[in-house]
């Protein structure tokens, strides 16, 4: 270093940290004292005086109601509907209609569920092609200001002010405050926090659309007049500009390389929204279906039982699954499908299809033994369907094999997590037994049902083509014999349309 810079360094402070810092404070006593709002703040005593709590006491006031009427509404999703919706236009507005509850419920009165659930996803994609990268824009900029406008009033501007005056009381404007000074330190954090909310809403922005929200948010009631906020507005641009509290802070922090931190809302409504309606939408289909499907199952229920309440199982059963769900296991998940087949097994098959099928088997003489033996096959196929039934009950009792090993496990699976597999391995093991008897009820009546239909169509047959000694058949039946092959047939019919809600799939080993 030569000379000259030597004692250039002498009067700068060269490269050391500390006179770089003290130089800098120095400047900032200086723009303090020539600020256009120096009268905040006194250098001298580190304190904030009167101006400083009068700037804070004439926020508060256009402020305050703004405060009541939005409480809680950072959180509303009734706030994010209503601004997203603003901005649908006649098009839109009609689409959402189509796509309300009442609609759609309505439109599943009088057409197929499937051709129904094509025609509301035609409206959703119309609906969903709407919102495209500007809109979303838009919306999301307009919420965006709320949330921050939200934020801004929610400021604790009476802890602030009170401060300054102890006998300010919340909201009353009639009582002249007498300003008092107050160490700029005491309020340091809050000066902070200030900076930050405000200038997310002194930024240049249009505020007439969301205070028109607000105002729809608010059933028409303006929740700031918008006067007094545009005036607030070009006051906090004007404080910001000076940098008076941000020369503040950095004086009374003894740090002039602090800076504020903007805290701006970025949230996506738009997106969000439109997930929310196709979740929405794909709900309420699902309902429809499910309430057409348990119509539907009830019908069947009734003309083949007379009775939609039949109950025929022990152990497996939905009263069971109580237990299971409690311990968030799916539990017995075959027990309606199981228990329709149990009841028609035991009411009707074991009895009056049974003596129907022995009379052909056993007496028919037929001249194809193809057709009798599929027939054949199909019968004894389901009668030893209801013992298994039976058995598989029976061993989810007390005693049986599973549903003790059930019933220890249960006790032991909140401290032991291993047993929760040994639950749900032996749940997989008894519903898939279930759905495999279903499954194979309703391949069995299905080939029973044929059979019966082509017999009657044989039986006036002159000559029969099939059974050869239709009229000994018939002598051996106490009740016209075609009668009851109708009856049965038709009854087998409407189960095997009962079954196919429930037969599927048998879930694959893991």
């Amino acid at each position: 270093m030569g000379f000259l810079d030597s004692i250039f360094a002498l009067f700068t402070g060269g490269n050391d940290p500390d006179a770089s810092k003290k130089k800098r404070l120095r400047q900032i006593v200086k723009d303090l004292t020539q600020n256009k709002y120096s009268k905040f703040y006194r250098t001298k005593t580190g304190e904030l005086d009167g101006p400083f709590a009068k700037f804070f006491y004439d926020v508060y006031k256009i402020i305050s109601p703004a405060q009541i009427f939005l409480q809680n509404a950072a959180k509303s999703d009734q706030l994010k509907q209503i601004t997203v919706e603003a901005f649908l236009d006649k098009e839109a507005r009609a689409l959402k209609e189509r796509l309300s509850a009442e609609s759609i419920e309505e439109r599943g009165k009088t057409t197929p569920v499937k051709d129904m659930a094509e025609s509301v996803k035609r409206d959703l994609s119309a609906f969903a092609a709407g919102f495209d990268n500007v809109q979303i824009s838009r919306i999301d900029t307009c919420y965006n200001s709320i949330i921050s406008l939200v934020r801004f009033v929610s400021f604790d501007f009476f802890f602030i002010i009170k401060k300054f005056d102890s006998n300010l009381s919340e909201r009353n404007f009639t009582y002249q405050p007498k300003f008092k000074t107050v160490k700029a330190l005491d309020l340091s954090e809050e000066i902070k926090d200030f900076m930050e909310y405000s200038a997310a809403v002194e930024a240049e922005q249009d505020w007439k659309a969301p205070l028109a929200v607000l105002k729809l948010y608010k059933d028409g009631m303006d929740v700031v007049n918008h006067e007094h906020w545009g005036r607030l507005i070009r006051l906090l641009r004007d404080v910001s500009r000076s940098r008076i509290l941000e020369l503040i802070v950095q004086h009374n922090a003894k740090d002039p390389l602090w800076q504020s931190v903007p805290k701006a809302s970025d949230e996506r409504v738009a997106d969000s929204y439109l997930d929310a309606k196709k979740a929405e939408i794909e709900k309420i289909l699902t309902k429809i279906q499910n309430d057409k499907r348990s119509a539907q199952i009830e019908q069947l229920a009734r003309t083949i039982f007379g009775s939609a309440e039949v109950e025929r199982l022990l152990n497996y059963t939905a009263k069971a699954n109580e237990l299971f769900q409690k311990k968030n296991f799916d539990g017995f998940t075959k027990v309606a499908g199981l228990n329709y087949l149990k009841a028609f097994l035991l009411d009707y098959f074991k009895k009056e299809i049974k003596e129907l099928c022995d009379l052909f088997l056993i007496r028919g003489q037929w001249t194809s033994n193809v057709l009798a033996q599929s027939m054949s096959d199909a019968f004894h196929g389901i009668m030893g369907l209801i013992d298994k039934i039976s058995a598989l009950d029976d061993a989810l009792g007390e005693k049986g094999e599973h549903g003790s090993r059930l019933k220890q496990a249960l006790i032991k699976v909140d401290r032991d997590k291993g047993q929760g597999r040994y639950i749900r391995l032996i749940l997989k093991t008894v519903n898939n037994s279930a759905q495999e008897m279903i499954n194979a009820a309703a391949s069995g009546l299905i080939t029973i049902g044929k059979n019966f239909k082509v017999l009657l169509e044989d039986m006036p047959k002159k000559p029969a083509e099939l059974i050869m000694n239709w009229k000994e058949l018939e002598g051996a039946s106490e009740q016209p014999l075609g009668r009851r092959m109708a009856d049965d047939y038709k009854r087998m019919y409407y189960f095997v349309q009962l079954l196919q809600f429930f037969a599927g799939p048998v879930e694959e080993e893991t």
